[in-house]
């Protein structure tokens, strides 16, 4: 064995460390390699990469069975997944939670690395159309990602790998508090050259608020054939969700008052959501030294929503479909290895956005917003490694163009009456725009022993602007004359082991962030803002005897703006505040029993550190501890159950607090609740 491989002789602790799993050593086989997808969309060996990342395994997945995705993520160590009511989200990934209608664009979300939605129509809520419940794993990328990720990969990448068809086939039925019950099914064949595979789950939920709940099916289709020349992988995804959505309460710590915190101001809200994505993955070698990898993809997608958070309630429809290829040529020679490729994607987008009651002659009855967007999105790109002895240099370039064709669907200029003193809407007339970025990355990582690596990373990352941040404007803007979003991080990290019980990933970075786009006070959508990111990533795994282990992740970080920018809402002089809703400490901790091979429980301690809500630092969340308890045994070869209790101790406290409009508001946490699931395995 040599420190170049770092083929560790891998315990769990050491995986978890890593962040790919969650269950004790015994659970796993001895020696696993630390297998990463994401970074170069091919399986390659990960331990010596000079990038952070954590992986969820399918073991962890299971045993937390997650009700939200919020729930799985604690176990990554920089992400929090802010939940809002039913199945909603707000995520940071080394960053504050953003809002707005280009929030969602500092994150690559995937599925088996293909954009959940297409560049430029990004929606903050994406992470409901993966099947995260059945997943393999879900692997997170920190910071800028590789040259394979363009637009929207800017903090970081999150992408959630389909199962392979295989393994036992298996039922289940979940049944928890307000109604709640789930349903999984998951079931193979499998011949001499192919596979088959079908996961489904189906939800039901009566909500904890009043009036709320939701209805969630989704379903995941792969085929994969080993052929003699071609190897092709295809999958088919659908998600669909039917939401009644209980909106903010407000008042300071409303959500300790127990008249308020199960009662909901907005029992006329509702998301309706679908989406289906399919591709396949053909693989060949050419010669001995080369592979190529062709991904021709399809995305399509449909969500309607009432906008309840604004007082004049207006109902969005959008929605997008997308034709697109990945192409890619992997090669080896020698001490080198190299990927080429090229991405398209050509997607055509709308939204429309209309309201049905009278509020004020600055927020009309009628149609606010109707347009479509054809948006072509083309990309360059190659990254190389090399590797001899204990060190590794990798280095890659990206040169991305975007270019959106706008179309205004209903009048052009202002959606109100003449002689309105300050309409809140704006449609600006058909236009053009375009975008091209580079982005460049380049790190080294050495094997100081067997046991520990260091590496050093250096890279860039960028986003476009969103098509709702250009064509979606307000209060007599006629154009919005943005750039790309860029962020420049360096970060050092070290992981490996101490002796045969105790493993760690640790990592500091900096970050800068220009040409942030916001709007101004006077709601209008401009670019130049600039932002700065610091922070220390801690995951450790420690196993104290055959029987128990500990683990955990931690984020201690710092979000500041760097400019005086007049942002709406706030004074101005902002410089130097904290960034909102970006908490400087969380994380989270769990203590685990194994009695014997077939059973696992674990406590799990999840903090999150007090924030501002505000850009003024005037107006704070005092933060939470929660403490949850996860069971699972095998009863027998067939029959197995798992109970979950979720925030043991009955706590008060918020999902997501916010403060707007002169309020506080919250998204209340539910109170203790058991979920019971058995499951059944079957030929």
């Amino acid at each position: 064995m040599t420190p170049l491989n770092m083929k560790l002789p891998i315990t769990l602790a050491t995986l978890s460390c890593l962040g790919l799993t969650g269950l004790p050593a015994a659970a796993q086989q001895p020696e696993l390699e630390n297998i990463l997808v994401t970074a170069t969309r091919i399986e390659q060996e990960g331990a010596a990469l000079p990038l952070s990342w954590s992986a969820v395994d399918n073991d962890a997945l299971q045993l937390t069975g997650h009700v939200h995705i919020t729930e799985t993520m604690q176990r990554v160590p920089g992400a929090w997944i802010s939940r809002g009511n039913g199945q909603e989200s707000l995520p940071s990934l080394r960053s504050p939670v953003f809002t707005g209608a280009g929030s969602c664009g500092a994150f690559f979300m995937a599925a088996d690395s293909i954009s959940l939605r297409a560049p430029g129509f990004c929606n903050i809520n994406q992470l409901f159309d993966a099947n995260t419940e059945q997943a393999a794993r879900i692997e997170v990328i920190k910071g800028p990602a590789t040259a394979l990720y363009g637009s929207n990969a800017l903090h970081g990448v999150i992408n959630v790998l389909s199962a392979r068809p295989g393994g036992a086939n298996d039922i289940s039925v979940e049944a928890g508090p307000y109604d709640y019950y789930r349903g999984k099914l998951a079931y193979s064949v499998e011949g001499d050259d192919h596979a088959l595979s079908l996961r489904f789950n189906g939800t039901t939920d009566g909500g904890y608020k009043d009036d709320s709940g939701y209805d969630q099916q989704k379903l995941t289709l792969r085929h994969d054939y080993q052929g003699d020349v071609w190897q092709i992988t295809s999958v088919l995804d659908y998600a669909n969700l039917n939401q009644e959505t209980a909106g903010f309460i407000q008042g300071f710590k409303s959500y300790e008052d127990a008249q308020l915190k199960d009662s909901n101001p907005n029992p006329e809200a509702y998301r309706d959501a679908w989406s289906l994505r399919a591709y396949s993955r053909a693989t060949r070698t050419l010669g001995t030294d080369h592979t190529l990898v062709l991904t021709p993809y399809l995305r399509d997608n449909d969500m309607a929503f009432l906008m309840h958070f604004f007082p004049w309630q207006p109902l969005e429809e959008n929605g997008h479909s997308s034709l697109g290829l990945q192409a890619a040529l992997h090669s080896e020679f020698g001490d080198w290895t190299w990927v080429n490729g090229l991405d398209i994607d050509y997607t055509d987008g709308w939204l429309k956005e209309t309201q049905d009651e009278p509020f004020s002659p600055n927020q009309p009855v009628g149609v606010h917003y109707d347009y479509q967007v054809d948006a072509l999105n083309t990309a360059l790109f190659s990254q190389g490694t090399w590797r001899r002895g204990a060190l590794e240099l990798s280095a890659g370039l990206r040169l991305d163009y975007a270019d959106y064709d706008y179309d205004n669907r209903t009048g052009d200029g202002s959606a109100c009456e003449p002689g309105a003193s300050a309409c809140r809407f704006f449609r600006p007339a058909d236009r053009d725009d375009s975008f091209t970025n580079l982005s460049v990355n380049a790190g080294a990582s050495y094997a100081f022993s067997e046991s520990h690596l260091g590496y050093l990373r250096l890279a860039s990352g960028f986003r476009a602007p969103q098509a709702a941040e250009l064509y979606r404007l307000q209060s007599g803007q006629q154009v919005a004359d943005l750039d790309s979003e860029e962020l420049q991080n360096i970060e050092l990290g070290l992981r490996g082991r101490l002796g045969s019980r105790l493993a760690y990933d640790a990592s500091v970075y900096h970050m800068d962030k220009d040409e942030v786009i916001f709007q101004d006070a006077n709601r209008q959508n401009i670019s130049g803002a600039s932002t700065s990111h610091q922070g220390l990533e801690l995951s450790l795994d420690y196993r104290l005897n055959d029987n128990w282990y500990v683990n955990g992740a931690a984020s201690l970080a710092r979000h500041r703006y760097t400019s005086r920018s007049n942002l709406l809402g706030s004074s101005g002089d902002i410089k130097g505040n904290d960034v909102d809703t970006a908490p400087r400490r969380f994380g989270s901790a769990r203590l685990g029993w194994e009695p014997g091979a077939d059973t696992v429980a674990e406590l799990e301690w999840v903090y999150l550190g007090s924030h501002y809500l505000d850009a003024d630092n005037e107006h704070k969340y005092d933060g939470h501890s929660l403490l949850n308890l996860r069971v699972s045994s095998q009863f027998s070869r067939q029959w197995r159950g798992t109970l979950r209790l979720i925030n043991l101790l009955d706590e008060d406290y918020a999902e997501r607090a916010d403060y707007a409009f002169g309020n506080y508001r919250y998204f209340v946490g539910q109170p203790l609740g058991a979920y019971v699931e058995i499951g059944y395995t079957f030929n």
